[in-house]
């Protein structure tokens, strides 16, 4: 590997767990190897798994590791190619217009349709994107989107390019890094599949949700961390509408810290409870879950 691609690349899967760490954002990894295998390969990386675990917080950090460009493009349902690829400014057209009619001539189509018209949206961004480092294009929840949406990206995840009629096809000078995120809230087709690598990225174990804790609420006491990481393990096997992930845990420690509490058993921790549970039911039995785990002293 040369030197002028080595700031933007890493030589192995150690070293994107050290650069990572050195970010405070705890890899497993296989999480880890899957990032590695989509900056040395190429390809756009599909990361899947469970509302909150880390995906697009991973996509992030890749940016800055990397030092390079992060363009988000969050999906949602009707997401269209004017905003998701390119759109043409059609003030600046029609004041070309005016201008030339003003002037006595008229414009032809061919000189409305360049890219002194063209606004980039994120993926054409990425596309035509120069710089030292590859930019980090995060396709978040993608699977937001509608089936059409999918198939307006197959181009581009096949071959980094977009094809914008009246100007022809245009191909990214450099190789983007593409993370795409989706929380299975429906299936994807096999023909995005195909074009990415994958990764499910599951709720970390309990040594490593102890260590994130410890990074990102220094605040909090080790005996807090230790029980609220318990407690949370331990609610991940109700029947939840939503389960807590590691962000939702993240934010509970932090209210439990905010409100001066140390022990979960003091009185008053159960409002925290909050951070964790986002809807009536959940709130119920994650309640419930709560007074047995701090009367019994388990879950």
């Amino acid at each position: 590997m040369s030197d002028s691609t080595r700031s933007w690349s890493f030589t192995d899967v150690a070293e994107v767990l050290a650069r990572f760490d050195s970010r405070d954002h705890l890899l497993d990894e296989g999480t880890a190897s899957a990032i590695y295998l989509a900056a040395e390969l190429g390809r756009p990386l599909l990361l899947e798994g469970e509302p909150g675990v880390g995906k697009t917080t991973a996509a992030k950090v890749l940016a800055d590791v990397l030092g390079s460009k992060l363009i988000r493009l969050q999906c949602y349902e009707g997401l269209s190619i004017s905003e998701a690829v390119y759109d043409w400014n059609y003030q600046r057209q029609l004041l070309a217009i005016r201008l030339a009619e003003a002037h006595g001539s008229a414009p032809k189509e061919d000189d409305l349709y360049t890219e002194e018209y063209l606004l980039e949206r994120p993926i054409l961004e990425c596309v035509r994107h120069r710089g030292d480092a590859p930019a980090v294009l995060l396709v978040d929840e993608i699977d937001r989107a509608d089936d059409e949406f999918e198939a307006l990206l197959l181009e581009f995840l096949g071959e980094f390019s977009v094809t914008v009629p009246e100007l022809g096809t245009l191909t990214a000078a450099q190789r983007p890094v593409v993370v795409l995120t989706s929380n299975r809230s429906r299936d994807l087709h096999d023909a995005l599949r195909r074009r990415c690598l994958y990764h499910w990225i599951d709720y970390p174990d309990r040594e490593r949700a102890v260590e994130i804790l410890r990074r990102t609420v220094p605040q909090a006491n080790a005996a807090l961390i230790g029980r609220a990481t318990d407690f949370v393990a331990a609610v991940r096997g109700l029947d939840l509408d939503k389960a807590p992930g590691i962000a939702e845990t993240i934010d509970w420690v932090s209210a439990l810290s905010a409100l001066g509490v140390s022990d979960l058993a003091r009185p008053g921790a159960g409002v925290s409870l909050a951070a964790l549970a986002k809807t009536p039911d959940d709130r119920d039995a994650v309640g419930e879950a709560f007074t047995d785990f701090v009367v019994a002293g388990s879950p």
